[in-house]
């Protein structure tokens, strides 16, 4: 089948200092992913393309982009699920660098502040692991898939509007924690989040969940730590 693909170009080293879009008529088969449409113009027609890939199973959520208006993998997205005529642009909401690639320091500020590491500072008294029920461990599972791919907060009208907010990346991986029975720095973690840039600068959108790969239940997980913020935290 014949795929009708249409790339953002932006490459200010280049004197490409103004976007714009090349455009390529390729040869594909329905079960084909655009991240082998994209291989394949970077590979055999223009060497210049840039965009960020990496393991290419939908794990290290390199390759978050927009395809047809909706951020997505590109490793995950088959041809035949987009139809034949493809637009690929970069997130928004994030400075673009060159071509798909944007700079994401902004996206992993705002991850580092919210303390996405657990906090405990009490050794068990027999020296081994710190023990959690299976419920305990429930609790929390969903905002563990998490793979920073920035698919959900570069979908936030939000986030493109604010750049205090922490976005919904952030809050799922402060969620991560804060619900974790081992962890003690809950508190810590609700006051950063109750501050301007956090999870009340969510307008409840949905934009998030519909974009996470990993189909987290994002609007979901940033209600239960507004929640959290007001009532405190049940593990």
């Amino acid at each position: 089948m014949l795929v009708y693909l249409k790339i953002y170009r932006y490459n200010p080293e280049a004197g490409r200092n103004v976007p714009s879009f090349d455009t390529y008529n390729i040869d594909a088969h329905p079960t084909d992913r655009v991240l082998d449409l994209l291989e394949h113009v970077k590979g055999n027609i223009d060497g210049t393309l840039s965009f960020r890939r990496s393991c290419a199973h939908g794990v290290c959520g390199s390759d978050a982009m927009r395809i047809n208006g909706r951020n997505m993998l590109a490793c995950k997205v088959l041809v035949k699920d987009v139809g034949t005529e493809i637009t690929v642009e970069p997130i928004l909401g994030l400075p673009v660098l060159k071509d798909m690639i944007v700079d994401m320091n902004p996206f992993f500020n705002s991850y580092k502040a919210v303390m996405p590491y657990l906090v405990n500072d009490d050794v068990p008294a027999d020296g081994k692991e710190r023990l959690q029920s299976p419920e305990q461990r429930e609790r929390f599972d969903d905002t563990t898939k998490c793979i920073m791919c920035a698919a959900c907060t570069t979908s936030c009208p939000v986030f493109w509007a604010d750049d205090q907010y922490v976005g919904p990346a952030a809050i799922v991986n402060a969620h991560r924690f804060i619900f974790d029975s081992r962890d003690q720095a809950g508190a810590q973690r609700l006051q950063i989040l109750s501050d301007h840039g956090g999870a009340f600068r969510c307008r409840t959108a949905f934009n998030c969940t519909e974009a996470c790969p990993r189909e987290i239940h994002v609007t979901q997980a940033i209600a239960e730590v507004k929640n959290a913020i007001i009532g405190g935290i049940e593990h």
